[in-house]
């Protein structure tokens, strides 16, 4: 054969017995995509398991019956539901808030429906950030038995605001009852846990934490700095034996979210913080953090959309978010103004 005819046939080879087949490159890109859609498929199944299936630590791991649970926030809403399920779980209450009168109700309240249970209560306001709140506060928890501390407290916008208008008493009380009031708290219960080397620290964070939310800027940064404290914190107590978790919530009826009805999105305080407590160690749709947690069912698959499929497109979820909070104050205002109205007439 002559060469350069030889050369030819050659050069052709490859076309000739493979006209079909893809190119490495083609194979490469292809198991890629392959692998995301398995880390994806992965993924919801793990969260399907942990939200329906997988039980949570037993409350009894972090403290045998007689110990204490500290519950900030204690007086309404989900603090009070954290106070009233512990009792029942016999845990001894200490209850924090505000409110003397609404404290005194709930003690009495848990003695009568579980006459074992012991309560203590301490009024304070943690806007105030007074030293001698504080002081009293590490006192009435000073040997005992704090196997579980509930950093429930917290405030919220009264409204959506813009941030340049937001006023500065607000922002100031956000910050500082958010922020501020936990850590002092943590800081206050966290040495004993780590000597009898047992323990939970669970915070209540807030979908405003998970996503940037326009029009609540504060409060949205107030809830994405405990979630970054949060992780760290647990990272720190892990090898001492407690266990540190955020609790990440969307709507819940409250007087905070002022929100009545409840739905399949929004619980009532009750469901909500039973899923908390049957999930405990468990992260439901959280898996942007360690340490965190969305164990409501509704909540849990709303998070792992949010942050696994629609992270790619922050812009879209941004815009909404913010459209939807513009709503929210336009309804506000409109209400104010009809109330306002209203008593000039």
């Amino acid at each position: 054969m002559d060469l350069s005819k030889h050369i030819e046939c050659l050069s052709k080879w490859p076309t000739h017995l493979s006209p079909g087949l893809p190119t490495i490159g083609a194979l490469l890109l292809l198991a890629t995509g392959g692998l995301v859609v398995a880390c994806k498929v992965w993924s919801f199944l793990r969260v399907i398991l942990s939200l329906f299936v997988l039980p949570g630590k037993p409350l009894r791991s972090f403290g045998p019956p007689g110990s204490w649970a500290v519950v900030t926030g204690a007086s309404d809403g989900l603090g009070k539901e954290f106070a009233l399920q512990l009792a029942k779980a016999k845990f001894n209450v200490v209850l924090v808030s505000r409110t003397e009168s609404k404290l005194v109700a709930l003690g009495e309240e848990i003695t009568k429906q579980y006459p074992k249970v012991q309560t203590k209560t301490l009024a304070m306001d943690f806007a105030h950030n007074a030293d001698e709140d504080y002081a009293a506060l590490n006192e009435l928890v000073s040997g005992l038995d704090v196997s579980m501390l509930i950093n429930n407290v917290g405030q919220s916008h009264s409204i959506p605001v813009p941030f340049a208008q937001t006023p500065a008493s607000e922002m100031n009380n956000i910050i500082t009852i958010n922020c501020t009031g936990t850590l002092r708290v943590t800081q206050l219960v966290v040495p004993g846990m780590i000597q009898r080397r047992r323990g939970l620290v669970l915070t209540m964070g807030s979908f405003g934490g998970l996503l940037p939310t326009p029009l609540l800027a504060t409060y949205s940064g107030s809830k994405a700095f405990l979630q970054q404290w949060s992780t760290s914190l647990g990272a720190e107590l892990a090898p001492h034996g407690i266990d540190v978790e955020l609790v990440h919530a969307y709507l819940i009826t409250s007087a905070m979210s002022k929100v009545r009805r409840a739905s399949a999105s929004i619980p009532t305080p009750r469901a909500f913080v039973r899923s908390v407590l049957s999930k405990i160690g468990r992260r439901g749709g959280s898996s942007t953090y360690a340490y965190s947690s969305s164990p409501y069912w509704s909540h849990g698959l709303m998070a792992w959309f949010l942050t696994s499929i629609m992270a790619p497109m922050n812009n879209f979820v941004l815009s909404q978010n913010k459209s939807m909070h513009e709503s929210i104050r336009k309804r506000a205002l409109r209400k104010a103004e009809r109330e306002a109205q209203k008593k000039s007439t």
